[in-house]
């Protein structure tokens, strides 16, 4: 594979049919589908009914309508309290349908009837039966779990009670009334709540755990943002009061048509952090996962990293202007939220712009509902848009410049001949959730209808700010005049769309409801598909650009470059790059292997990405006061976000694409096609370079690393080589080799050699090992002779066991000796190896090419064809052909391939002594004797032997420039193109540091308790005319017949 498709598949990969289940239904990433049937759902008691697809998966049993938006269901089969097989034409089934009746958690009973085929059905039915058993052990949790919910606290049946006059029911109702603050009252309760301090008796909590209560933001502590009245509280709560009741609630609730429209019309605040959980599933992971958050905390008390730094520093940039935020409990709130995130994902970590996405769930969340709800931001619903490159925020704006030049040319013309750069506004929209553009009144209706619908909602939400504000941006002549023209929009958003007309029931219209319906109607074309299939259209082109910045800034970082030129550390990055994804690859395949057998629905693993560490739930040490932000001790700080490094196994890869030694090559012929197999070969040989290259004594090499390595080998002359190989294997470095390191550096010979046609290289291994140890043995000291002086001690190196077989006694001199003696070797060693190191481009550089209509229609079929994978699929069944027709011809590429094949046919002449035929191996050596050996006379060493033992050590940084720190950084993450269609470079993290910067709406001032609890609707409106807004504009969607995804 290569490393432009091994880099595609790490940043985004094609969901498989399972991933896109798991998404459709927002179920955790460990669920697996069993079965599907054809079936029709209705509710006990009611005539309507809908048609569509039931499914069951490990855990849960879901439902969508054929139109996929009038009816969705997610139930939690630990919710099943009972399955009964209804009598043909009993609740209304008709006669010999096969149907079932499931009594839920909360009192529902739903009708099920099986429309498939009868074997279908009966399989169906088997397996929801065992998955029902195996769901036993979640039904005793389900009680305290569902209690953690505000829906549970507020449709219990005291409180119905209490509705219906029962006196004993009233005082408790009044009594959690006054504890709550200002829970709306619908019965005849006629006083106001009235809001005071938390004190631990409160029936709400607002971190974690299922003993304290419902889980709730800050805001009932610190007030929601916005006007009760204006924003018509009691007149939503009745309408949700009365859907939930009917429909079920939390764990239970069906997504019949008007949730869809009550949605649209905004969601209550008590009920907002609720509503979130279900429509994005990570209610599903909180209940899968108990007590996994603090756990969290515990797990890493006390301990400080790079992200919990970044952290502190924009605790207090979080929507300063809330009141929470101004006090030490929402600021520790804050914290543990990001800190437990940021420890969970430590390849993500922490990002701009996440703490005031997190910031805003607060709010309404509690601190485990932010944390799971964070993690399903982060990992499926907004992929890449928080990770260290923001490749998928940089993606995205790509999508949305492309959108408005298809939906709004004429924008798009004036922003290109104006250079007016959309991104700098349009970024920080969709990396904040437009929190950091427009009021929060304004924004959470937006987030609202993001987790309902899915991204698709932030581009329609920002093509109709677009069109809105188009005659006033058509005269803007720069970047700063097109931000203000917007800013000021934002800033009147509450105010009425038509001041100046006539009707009333027009000037009620405000500009947020006008943005509402051009977004949903006018620009009801852009739907899931065509974001995903815009997204994969653009990938391409800003991977390359993200992966270029990502080179030269590696590159620029290096403490030293060696002798390498820029184009050799452009191509060693790729190669090492190429390791890494292949090593991640390997460790994601062993991760999902190892989780197949031990998941039981109870773990939570990350898509596309191994299984992050998540810790059961078993110790009870409390949390650390450094994450509770009452300690202010600096421990020390840990690295979450290391350096690239590969290991032993990924570094055999490595060897064997740089090194043609490591690697066997095949050309496999079927009769006019031919293709080349690659193997890595493993030998002991790379375990020797792995560990002179592992500088720190790791285990694994960096980049760094790998540079240093690439500098010893790449410029070697035959010297250098011949001390290159003797260092690879003086292991303890005293200059010297033992008896087995000779023989393993006679094995690293033949290995290098075992692909070489004929016997010539075997036969002067042979001769060389011969040589070695002859010359070894004849300058072994005598153990009988007595060292007289100094002239016959020992080498420096020996023990005084001197007939120990392992003492080192062949020193650099005597090893290039016996090297140079052999024709063939000295070859090798003075260009044959040196030339064996290859760094091949892998990444071709293509300049773009204008494509016409029909080019670019003719390019992309062939881009669609000719891929990676239909190459190999090709290439395996033309072998199995030529194997058939036996007209396959194998033929092994030599490593080295100096010698021809007349050339490998000669035999190999017998070796020549080095010594004379009076040489005695008894007779004690003098000294003057032996450095007479060490250094010969000959030619073959003259000036051979004074060259150090080993290779001169990389220069350090100082001493030799970076080619590539001259070069001008691009901005980060830039998205591709150039000035052809108004594509500008992006800097993503200047725009992130903007949507930090976050202007001050009066709309957004939380009212004094006790306001907006009068039955006065908001504008005039009447609460059976509050629907009223989105009928129009559903009903034109279904006429259109456009698809509406939940």
């Amino acid at each position: 594979m290569s490393l432009r498709k091994h880099q595609t598949r790490a940043y985004w990969r094609d969901p498989t049919k399972e991933d896109l289940f798991r998404e459709a239904f927002g179920l955790p990433d460990d669920e697996q589908p069993l079965g599907e049937v054809h079936a029709m759902l209705a509710m006990s008691g009611e005539d309507e009914a809908y048609s569509g697809k039931l499914y069951l998966s490990t855990s849960f049993l879901t439902f969508t309508s054929l139109d996929r938006r009038s009816c969705r269901l997610t139930l939690p089969l630990a919710t099943i309290r009972r399955v009964e097989k209804l009598a043909p034409g009993q609740d209304g089934t008709a006669v010999g349908a096969f149907a079932l009746a499931l009594t839920l958690f909360h009192g529902l009973r739903i009708i099920l009837q099986l429309n498939s085929l009868r074997p279908t059905n009966d399989a169906f039915c088997a397996n929801l039966r065992i998955r029902l058993k195996a769901s036993l052990p979640l039904m005793k949790a389900l009680k305290p779990f569902a209690n953690t919910f505000f829906s549970e606290y507020f449709l219990a049946p005291e409180r119905d009670g209490a509705a219906a006059g029962d006196d004993e029911g009233r005082t408790k109702k009044k009594k959690d009334d006054e504890a709550v603050g200002e829970l709306i009252s619908f019965g005849d309760e006629k006083d106001k709540g009235k809001g005071r301090e938390v004190d631990a008796d409160e029936p709400w909590t607002t971190e974690w755990g299922t003993e304290s209560g419902f889980h709730i933001g800050l805001g009932m502590t610190f007030k929601f943002p916005g006007d009760p009245r204006k924003l018509r509280e009691r007149s939503k709560m009745k309408l949700w009061k009365s859907f939930l009741t009917q429909y079920g609630r939390n764990l239970t609730l069906i997504r019949y048509p008007s949730f869809t429209r009550l949605v649209l019309v905004g969601l209550p605040n008590r009920l907002r952090g609720e509503i979130w959980e279900l429509t994005c599933g990570s209610m599903f992971l909180r209940l899968h996962n108990p007590g996994v958050y603090a756990q969290i905390l515990r797990d890493h008390e006390g301990r400080r990293s790079a992200s919990t730094d970044d952290i502190e520093k924009d605790l207090h940039r979080s929507l300063p202007e809330y009141p929470a935020y101004q006090d030490t409990k929402g600021i520790d709130t804050m914290r543990r939220v990001l800190t437990a995130y940021a420890w969970s994902n430590p390849a993500l970590g922490y990002c701009q712009a996440m703490n005031l996405v997190a910031a805003s769930f607060l709010i309404y969340m509690s601190e485990e509902q932010c944390f799971w709800c964070l993690t399903v931001l982060c990992d499926r619903l907004l992929p890449g848009y928080y990770s260290p490159s923001m490749y998928g925020t940089v993606l995205d704006q790509r999508v949305f410049e492309h959108l408005v030049q298809r939906c709004l040319p004429f924008l798009h013309e004036h922003f290109v001949r104006a250079d007016i750069q959309l991104s700098v506004a349009s970024l920080p929209w969709f990396l904040s959730l437009y929190i950091s553009s427009m009021p929060m009144v304004f924004a959470f209706r937006i987030i609202d209808c993001f987790f309902l619908m899915g991204p698709k909602v932030l581009f329609q939400v920002g093509l109709a700010i677009l069109k809105l504000n188009g005659p006033e941006l058509l005269g803007t002549t720069d970047d700063g005049a097109f931000i203000n023209v917007l800013k000021a929009y934002f800033a009147t958003l509450g105010d009425s769309a038509y001041p100046n007309s006539h009707d009333p029931k027009q000037r009620q219209i405000t500009k947020f409801q006008e943005l509402f319906v051009v977004a949903f109607r006018e620009f009801s074309i852009i739907t899931d598909d065509t974001i995903a299939s815009e997204r994969k259209r653009f990938r391409a082109e800003v991977l390359v650009s993200i992966e270029t910045f990502a080179k030269r800034t590696a590159i620029r970082n290096l403490a030293s470059t060696g002798r390498l030129d820029k184009t050799q550390l452009g191509l060693a990055y790729d190669h090492f790059q190429l390791a890494v994804l292949r090593m991640r690859d390997l460790e994601r395949e062993q991760a999902l292997k190892a989780g197949a057998g031990a998941n039981g629905g109870g773990s939570r693993s990350r898509a596309g990405s191994t299984a992050s560490p998540r810790a059961s739930p078993t110790s009870q040490t409390p949390v650390s006061p450094s994450l509770l932000g009452e300690d202010d001790a600096r421990p020390p700080k840990e690295e979450t976000r290391p350096e690239d490094r590969i290991d032993r196994n990924a570094f055999g890869g490595f060897l064997a694409d740089v090194a043609t030694w490591a690697r066997d090559e095949k050309i496999v012929r079927n009769g006019l096609l031919e293709h080349v197999e690659r193997k890595a070969v493993d030998h002991k040989l790379v375990d020797k370079v792995f560990a002179k290259w592992d500088r720190e004594g790791k285990g694994s090499v960096s980049f760094q690393d790998i540079v240093y390595g690439l500098d010893g080998v790449l410029f070697n002359d035959l010297m250098q080589n011949v001390a290159w190989l003797f260092s690879i294997y003086d292991s303890d470095g005293d200059g010297y080799l033992s008896k087995d390191e000779i023989l393993q550096v006679s094995e690293a010979l033949l290995y290098i050699f075992r692909n070489e046609p004929g016997d010539r290289y075997l036969g002067s291994v042979s001769n060389l090992i011969q040589n070695l140890f002859e010359f070894a043995e004849s300058t072994k000291p005598d153990p009988n002779a007595l060292p007289s002086s100094a002239n016959t001690a020992p080498p420096p190196a020996a023990s005084a066991e001197v007939d120990d077989q392992d003492r080192p006694f062949l020193s650099l001199a005597t090893f290039r000796m016996c090297i140079l003696a052999d024709a063939l070797l000295e070859d090798f060693f003075d260009s044959d190896l040196t030339a064996s190191w290859r760094l091949e481009v892998l990444v071709p550089e293509e300049k773009p090419k204008p494509q016409t209509i029909a080019g670019g229609w003719w390019s992309g079929i062939v881009n669609a064809v000719v891929t990676d994978e239909n190459k190999e699929r090709f290439n395996r069944l033309a072998d199995e052909v030529g194997k058939r027709l036996d007209i396959q011809t194998v033929e092994q590429r030599p490593s080295i391939g100096k010698l021809d094949a007349a050339a490998a046919a000669i035999e190999p002449t017998a070796r020549d002594s080095l010594f004379s035929t009076s040489t005695s191996r008894n007779k004690p050596t003098s000294a003057a004797a032996r450095r007479a050996s060490e250094t010969p006379s000959n030619p073959l060493s003259a000036a051979a032997m004074r060259m150090p033992a080993y290779p001169s050590a990389p220069p350090p940084a100082d001493m030799g420039d970076n080619p590539w720190a001259d070069a001008q950084s691009p901005h980060a993450g830039a998205s591709g193109g150039g000035a052809a269609g108004g594509v500008h470079d992006i800097d993503v993290q200047a725009l992130a540091q903007q949507a930090m910067q976050r202007p001050q709406f009066a709309v957004d001032v939380a009212a004094p308790e006790g306001e907006g609890e009068g039955d006065e609707p908001y504008g005039g409106e009447a609460d059976d005319g509050l629907l009223g807004q989105v009928d129009a504009m559903l009903q034109a969607d279904e006429a259109a017949g456009q698809p509406q995804p939940q």
